[in-house]
């Protein structure tokens, strides 16, 4: 797996993906940036909560679950030192459709014990909570 960040102006830049997929990362005003994208540390928790969605809906798919829509919150604390690491990260998992409560949850704790590479990467300076409800 290969990506690219390329420096557009301060603290903005764009990262790139082989296929040339592109999401804008800046700073904040304080440090220099100009708050046009995403925060380095915020795409972490974003990676985490994609990289179990993918699971999760392989895993409601094979289940016979009938999802309609899938959304993921993810809170995340740091450390209070350098490096500010993640020390506890919260997912809160909300689908609807045809979808058992109890295989939503068999499946959000599947991706997030088992086969979510983020988070078994993530789970080694955090500790890792998560929640999931059918609306």
């Amino acid at each position: 797996m290969d990506v690219t960040l390329k420096r557009l102006s301060g603290f903005k830049f764009e990262a790139k993906n082989p296929q040339g997929k592109t999401a804008v990362l800046d700073g904040s005003i304080n440090i220099g940036g100009t708050d046009d994208g995403i925060r380095p540390m915020e795409m972490v928790l974003m990676g985490l909560a994609g990289c179990s969605a993918f699971d999760v809906l392989i895993i409601l798919e094979k289940a016979r679950q009938k999802v309609a829509d899938l959304n993921i919150s993810v809170k995340g604390e740091r450390a209070n030192v350098v490096p500010a690491v993640f020390t506890k990260i919260h997912l809160h998992w909300e689908a609807t459709g045809e979808v058992l409560p109890e295989k939503l949850q068999r499946a959000v704790a599947l991706s997030m014990e088992k086969y979510c590479s983020a988070a078994a990467m993530l789970s080694k300076t955090a500790e890792i909570t998560f929640s999931s409800a059918v609306k």
